[in-house]
C-alpha cells in the first residue's frame, strides 16, 4: 500500500502499537483519524500530533460501531483505510473457572469488535479506488500463551476471518492485510522493558517497511519462528513455548 495520501481510520489508538501507528501514518502525510474510549487520552494524543483527528468508540458496542460509522463516511468522504487495532489482553486459567463476564467482553472486543466495524464500512471501502482493511491479529494467533488462552483463540480467529475476507473481497478495490505481531513493549499486558518483548518504535518502523509491499500478512523478523512453527509438529512447539513462559513469567504488575 502507499504509505501517503490516505484517509484512516484507527480504532484503539490511544495508546501502545494503536498510537504508534496512527503517529507514523501521520508523519507520512496522510489524515488519520484514531477513536477509543477514553475522551482524556484522544486528547492528549490530538495535542501532541496536530491534525489527528478523534472519535470516541468502545467497539465492544454494536450500535455505537454503526453510528461512528456514518459520522465518519459523511465527514471524510475519501476514507480508504480501516485499521482494526483496539483489543485486549487479559489473563485466563483455561484449567479452571470460566470468567464468563471477562470471556464474553474479551470476544465482543477482540473478534466481534473487527468484525463489525469491517462490516460497517465496507460498502464505503468498495467506493473508493483503492482500499485497505487492516486487521491487528498476533503471533499467538498461530502458536498461544496458555495463560493468555482465549486472547490467542480470538487472534487465531482473527487470522480466519482475513483468510475468508480477503478471498470474498478480491474482485473489489478492498485489499486485506494482516498484521501479526510478536511481544511488543506495550501497555496491552505491562509496559516492563523486558528484554523478550520487542521495542515499540523498532516494530513501528519494520512494520511500515514491510506494509508497503505487504499483500497478505505483515510479520515482523522477531515474530516468524512462532509464525513458521504451524502444522504438524506445533504441539512440541506450543510446549517449549509455554514451558519457558511458565520457567520465566511474563510481568503482569
Amino acid at each position: 500500500m502507499k504509505l501517503s495520501g490516505n484517509t484512516i481510520f484507527i480504532t484503539g489508538a490511544t495508546s501502545g502499537i494503536g498510537r504508534a501507528l496512527a503517529e507514523a501514518f501521520h508523519s507520512r502525510g496522510n489524515k488519520v483519524i484514531i477513536s477509543g474510549r477514553r475522551r482524556a487520552l484522544l486528547d492528549e494524543v490530538a495535542k501532541a500530533n496536530p491534525g489527528i483527528d478523534t472519535v470516541e468508540l468502545d467497539v465492544s458496542d454494536a450500535a455505537q460501531i454503526q453510528t461512528v460509522a456514518r459520522h465518519l463516511t459523511e465527514k471524510y468522504p475519501g476514507l480508504n483505510v480501516v485499521i482494526n487495532n483496539a483489543g485486549i489482553m487479559p489473563f485466563d486459567d483455561v484449567a479452571g473457572p470460566l470468567d464468563d463476564a471477562q470471556a464474553v467482553h474479551l470476544i465482543n472486543t477482540n473478534l466481534l469488535g473487527p468484525v463489525r466495524v469491517s462490516a460497517a464500512f465496507i460498502e464505503h471501502l468498495k467506493k473508493q479506488p483503492e482500499a485497505f482493511i487492516i486487521n491487528n491479529s498476533s503471533v499467538l494467533g498461530f502458536i498461544p500463551i496458555a495463560s493468555n488462552a482465549l486472547y490467542s483463540a480470538t487472534k487465531a480467529a482473527i487470522h480466519s476471518y482475513c483468510l475468508s475476507q480477503r478471498f470474498k473481497l478480491r474482485n473489489t478495490s478492498v485489499k486485506v492485510l494482516e498484521i501479526a505481531p510478536p511481544w511488543v513493549d506495550t501497555d496491552l499486558i505491562h509496559k516492563s522493558g523486558d528484554e523478550r518483548a520487542m521495542p515499540l518504535d523498532a516494530f513501528i518502523a519494520e512494520t511500515m517497511t514491510l506494509l508497503e509491499t505487504a499483500t497478505t500478512e505483515v510479520v515482523v523478523e522477531a515474530g516468524r519462528q512462532l509464525r513458521e512453527g504451524v502444522g504438524p509438529n506445533e504441539h512440541g512447539v506450543v510446549d517449549y513455548l509455554n514451558q519457558m513462559i511458565e520457567d520465566n513469567p511474563i510481568p503482569t504488575a
